[in-house]
């Protein structure tokens, strides 16, 4: 079956907002979770797997934080799913199978960057009151 818990999506968030922060210095995974609404326990177990699958480098002490190892242009929503969730689509058949390849073009296709930019036309869209 296609498994997508809510993992994935919290990650992704706390992704999209260390690649808006842009700099080359390291996050607090504090400010991240405050900025995203996210259980700070957590996001600290799931940057932990990221961190040990090499989409993320910690850095301890004062100026410590999280920081990409890879570019964000690189790193796929589909990568962080079957990370954090596991492969998708795994023991699926027929019409479910079908399906989670179909997902799966779809994640694979969107990266950490390429979701940060859709979120910051979509906040810049005027608003239109009648």
């Amino acid at each position: 079956m296609i498994s997508i818990t809510s993992k994935s999506p919290y990650a992704l968030s706390a992704l999209v907002e260390l690649h808006l922060q842009g700099g080359a210095e390291p996050v607090p995974i504090a400010e991240l979770a405050r900025r995203r609404q996210i259980p700070v326990q957590f996001l600290e177990h799931l940057f932990a797997t990221l961190r040990r699958a090499g989409v993320l480098r910690s850095q301890r002490g004062v100026k410590g934080g999280y920081s990409f190892a890879r570019p964000a242009e690189e790193i796929t929503v589909l990568e962080l799913v079957e990370l954090l969730d596991g492969p998708l689509g795994a023991g699926s058949s027929g019409v479910f199978a079908d399906a989670a390849r179909a997902a799966a073009g779809v994640l694979a296709e969107a990266t950490v960057a390429s979701v940060a930019e859709l979120e910051l036309s979509a906040a810049a869209a005027p608003m239109y009151h009648i």
